[in-house]
């Protein structure tokens, strides 16, 4: 399976390509005194890596590794959500069981991250939770599941991942799973939204109070998520159709009803869903050979990392092709908080999966976002309930449900 940052065809980005963007001193101001979360960090795949440690910078990884303490830090991250995330492999007996297991190694590695950085990071299981940690000085780590098929071989599962910190759960990821429909697999619909086993998780779900995340899903599983579950559901790294017409993307109509029924979009910057990106075969073939030849990237050596990247950027010159940009990403930001309001936005970049554009090439950035969102007229209330105060919100409204139950 083709590495997440090029299901969209992607192009390795400069060390050096964030354009020169000044923040002003309100802006930071304002940053720093939010709560900042994001909703889809998908550094947990770098947890296990030969010689990468969380608490030392990592710029010279490029997309490989965008989020670290020091550049969480220097941006104003003060956490969110830890993915764990699982490709979609082979639905018979032997795939479930790999990956159920390959989702708990990936829980592991968050546990023992908190574990082995008590004094910086701590696990989140409540919104009360997240304020706490933040004024402590600390990084907040919620954790999320993107891909429900850890939980195929056995769905009773999600009770132990619950106890283990669980709080938000995604049902598919670029394939349909035994879950339910993704808005990319190339076969198309399998079960026309959720299959009866994915209904019996929403409700498994609501009862445990963990956050069902209509992200990478179809549009039949994003309605019946919305009617079918009795608390708020989330986009987490969602960008508007509107803006540009892609699968993973989301139309107005159905951001509505996400606002209506109390959900949050958190808005993607995976430079694909943002922007067109031609389709050129030869470089997708190019690619697809670079990721068999390095395989699993989490298991690879710095130096190794290092030739994947000069590697990469061959195939990027010889077959270029656009990046999004900062404006392109604020384009989308915009119209979403246009059709959904400033109470149910977020932000939800990717980060570490793909997600990064010229200009916001790394957490260390974000405040830049801040800046953008003064500049629309968008006021110091709304910008905090954008950075973690809807999150917040929702997860609380999530809670609440499971505890009536």
């Amino acid at each position: 399976m083709i590495a997440k940052w090029w299901c969209a065809g992607l192009v390795l980005f400069s060390l050096h390509a964030q354009a020169d963007e000044t923040v002003s001193p309100r802006a930071r101001q304002l940053h720093e005194n939010a709560i900042v979360l994001d909703t889809h960090l998908d550094t947990p795949s770098n947890l296990h890596r030969p010689g990468w440690n969380i608490l030392e910078r990592h710029d010279q990884d490029g997309e490989f590794a965008q989020v670290d303490l020091p550049r969480m830090k220097q941006g104003g991250l003060d956490g969110g959500f830890w993915v764990i995330y699982t490709a979609q492999d082979k639905r018979d007996e032997a795939g479930n069981r790999q990956a159920r297991d390959h989702g708990l190694v990936r829980l592991a590695a968050i546990r023992e991250m908190i574990a082995a950085h008590p004094q910086d990071f701590e696990l989140a299981l409540t919104a009360d939770d997240a304020a706490r940690i933040e004024k402590a000085g600390k990084r907040v780590v919620f954790i999320s599941m993107e891909n429900a098929s850890p939980l195929a071989s056995d769905p009773s599962l999600l009770t132990a991942y619950h106890k283990l910190g669980l709080r938000m759960l995604g049902i598919t990821h670029t394939s349909n799973n035994d879950f339910g429909d993704s808005s990319t697999d190339p076969a198309g619909h399998e079960w026309n939204g959720l299959s009866d086993k994915g209904r019996a998780l929403v409700q498994e779900a609501n009862r445990l109070g963990i956050l069902l995340d209509a992200s990478h899903a179809s549009d039949q599983v994003f309605d019946q998520l919305v009617e079918l579950s009795k608390a708020p559901i989330v986009l987490s790294h969602t960008s508007a159709d509107a803006v540009y017409e892609h699968p993973r993307n989301i139309d107005d109509a159905r951001i509505r009803k996400l606002a209506a029924k109390g959900g949050v979009i958190h808005v993607n910057a995976y430079s694909g869903y943002l922007i067109p990106v031609p389709k050129i075969p030869q470089r997708d073939a190019e690619m697809e050979a670079l990721e068999k030849h390095y395989g699993e990237y989490s298991k690879l050596s710095p130096a190794q990392i290092q030739q994947w990247r000069r590697d990469q950027a061959e195939i990027d010159r010889k077959y270029p092709v656009p990046r999004a940009n900062l404006d392109d990403y604020m384009r989308h930001l915009l119209h979403i908080l246009k059709v959904a309001g400033p109470e149910h936005v977020g932000i939800g970049a990717d980060w570490d999966g793909g997600g990064g554009v010229t200009g916001l090439e790394d957490v260390s950035a974000l405040p830049k976002i801040t800046e953008r969102l003064l500049a629309a007229g968008y006021s110091e209330r709304d910008i905090r309930n954008i950075w973690g105060g809807n999150l917040l919100r929702t997860m609380r409204a999530v809670q609440t449900t499971a505890e009536k139950k």
